[in-house]
């Protein structure tokens, strides 16, 4: 089945360019060209998820007549889940990069952007929403056989429902909030790199090597996921390792 891709970018020539491209690559793009535009379909897609559209990538400019980018990567999450979402801006500062981030995007490209890594970063994206989190040996606090579950302490993370719980309690994390969390679950007491992190976690690419904002981009992703657990009084498993990466700290 080919993937489906959502393309809101209101510059007709780049938008044209972009899933002409994916379109040669098996993508079938739906284009958008207003932010408005954009919430129509995507609340369109929400209201009906079990039958379609639906769209398995969306790829978003920022700076968009109707409803800016910024808008719209939170109703992304809210109408249609987990589906991987690709912010394309000409806003290259670190801050615009944590602020899309930590409204829920996955990846960020800088405006001119090359159309192979466009292609590649949200391949990437792609495996990672289709492969089960495996946790692999080690989680010694508890595993569901029935469902290779993960646990830990009052949490509680099954890769094969993709939930996670905390005294009970579910807790809405994004994609890679979920994989970043699997990971360090799995390996409790083991200092992972954010390189090793991203790698794991954000892509599933190991010849992959991360950059600078890469490595910025889990610490961001870390921070959201310590702010949601605060707020269940469970953030002080997560510890920090300076100068390296995080911990699962029993």
């Amino acid at each position: 089945m080919p993937r489906r891709a959502l393309v809101v970018e209101d510059d007709a020539s780049l938008n044209e360019i972009v899933c002409t491209f994916l379109g040669q690559e098996g993508y079938v793009c739906t284009p958008v060209f207003s932010g408005s535009e954009a919430r129509l379909v995507i609340e369109g897609a929400g209201r009906d998820r079990a039958a379609g559209p639906g769209f398995d990538l969306i790829i978003t400019d920022l700076m968009l007549p109707g409803m800016p980018g910024e808008k719209l990567v939170p109703l992304v999450r809210d109408r249609l889940g987990a589906v991987p979402i690709i912010v394309t801006s000409a806003k290259g500062a670190v801050s615009d990069r944590v602020a899309l981030l930590r409204t829920g995007a996955d990846d960020y490209l800088v405006k001119p952007f090359d159309l192979d890594e466009l292609l590649a970063r949200a391949e990437a994206l792609l495996r990672r929403a289709a492969r089960p989190v495996n946790g692999g040996a080690g989680a010694e606090e508890g595993r569901s056989e029935t469902e290779d579950a993960l646990a830990f302490g009052t949490w509680r993370l099954s890769p094969e429902t993709r939930t996670f719980t905390v005294a009970g309690a579910p807790v809405r994390l994004t994609r890679t909030e979920f994989d970043l969390l699997a990971t360090l679950m799995a390996h409790p007491d083991r200092v992972f790199t954010k390189r090793e992190l991203y790698v794991l976690a954000c892509t599933d690419d190991a010849a992959l090597t991360p950059t600078v904002a890469d490595e910025k981009t889990v610490v961001t992703h870390m921070g959201n996921l310590r702010a949601k657990l605060k707020a269940l009084g469970t953030d002080g498993y997560l510890e920090t390792v300076w100068g390296i990466g995080f911990k699962l700290r029993r």
